[in-house]
């Protein structure tokens, strides 16, 4: 793997339940073949069931190629779609009941879906996109499918993909919604501010969680070559993209996506939890994150947010409660 960098091979139960948004593309599509190779039930959270279920497809005939026919053995991987729009807070409150539905228990949470520095676009709950699919809508599925983890045995992860993109951000809790013209959208400052937040929770929670069968870790997977600048608009940027990716300075999506499968399977990580990592290594991110007076004051306004979709119940979830 890239800059030795790697993820053991762990057999791992069918009733081990993984939920990773942003499966059917790039890194999320390493992690989810990968884990479900490894023996795991894995659910696709994704908006398109077409491309889902391609990527379903696809994974299992990279596994009949390049496993089975190493081994010389043959299984149907543990693979199923859920559809959920993370720009729609109502769209992750139905995906969060009917999983509920099902009785089933969860193990790993992988949040793993974004918008990458596109244009300015607004949700259908009226919010600027990155903010929201990046960071609340994630949240939000954190929240409510938090009392199922605390009741699914011990060694439950969270984890999210977030970037070292956060050091451009400019955190002001105030402006956490951008409510400026389109011509003038801050795309790093605000594609670096949703990871930012991501790496926040990730401590809030951790200290939350402390000494329960959950942790909470984030990690950076690199420069990938995947779809994240497809939104990229300026052609100079297109131009940087392609170059970068032509001459083969990105990681692949599995060199990406090393680290997040390290996280979601190492048994060595079982209790580890609260940190940011990059290269299966942990990193500290610039202090600006690890303050803890903005870290609470990001958590409670990011509440106010969601206030009509969380209940006290899941509010209490969160806090460790």
């Amino acid at each position: 793997m890239c800059g030795g960098q790697s993820f053991p091979n762990v057999p791992l139960s069918k009733d081990r339940i993984f939920i990773i948004t942003g499966a059917n593309t790039g890194i999320g599509y390493e992690i989810a073949k990968h884990c479900a190779i490894m023996g795991a039930t894995v659910i696709l959270a994704c908006r398109s069931e077409n491309r889902a279920r391609s990527a379903m497809e696809r994974m299992q005939q990279e596994y009949e190629s390049e496993v089975i026919t190493a081994k010389g053995n043959s299984k149907p991987l543990a693979l199923e779609f859920m559809q959920v729009d993370f720009g729609s807070f109502k769209s992750v409150v139905n995906f969060c009941e009917e999983f509920k539905k099902s009785g089933r228990q969860l193990h790993v949470l992988f949040c793993n879906a974004g918008l990458g520095f596109g244009p300015y676009s607004a949700t259908s709950d009226g919010l600027e996109a990155t903010l929201q699919v990046n960071y609340l809508s994630q949240f939000l599925m954190v929240a409510k499918l938090m009392r199922i983890m605390e009741k699914s045995g011990p060694d439950c992860r969270i984890i999210f993909t977030s970037s070292r993109a956060y050091k451009y951000a400019r955190i002001d809790v105030s402006k956490m919604n951008y409510t400026g013209t389109e011509e003038d959208f801050p795309k790093w400052d605000y594609y670096g501010r949703s990871k930012a937040y991501q790496i926040m929770q990730t401590y809030i929670m951790a200290r939350r969680m402390k000494g329960s069968n959950i942790t909470v870790n984030s990690y950076h997977p690199g420069i990938v070559a995947t779809e994240l600048a497809r939104d990229v608009t300026e052609c100079w940027l297109k131009c940087f993209a392609s170059c970068i990716f032509k001459c083969r300075c990105a990681r692949s999506p599995l060199q990406g996506a090393t680290c997040g499968i390290d996280l979601a399977v190492n048994p060595e990580h079982a209790s580890v939890t609260g940190h940011f990592w990059f290269t299966c290594r942990i990193e500290e991110p610039q202090a600006f994150i690890r303050d803890l007076d903005t870290q609470e004051k990001v958590w409670k306004e990011t509440f106010v947010f969601l206030k009509d979709y969380i209940t006290e119940d899941e509010i209490n979830a969160m806090d460790g409660k």
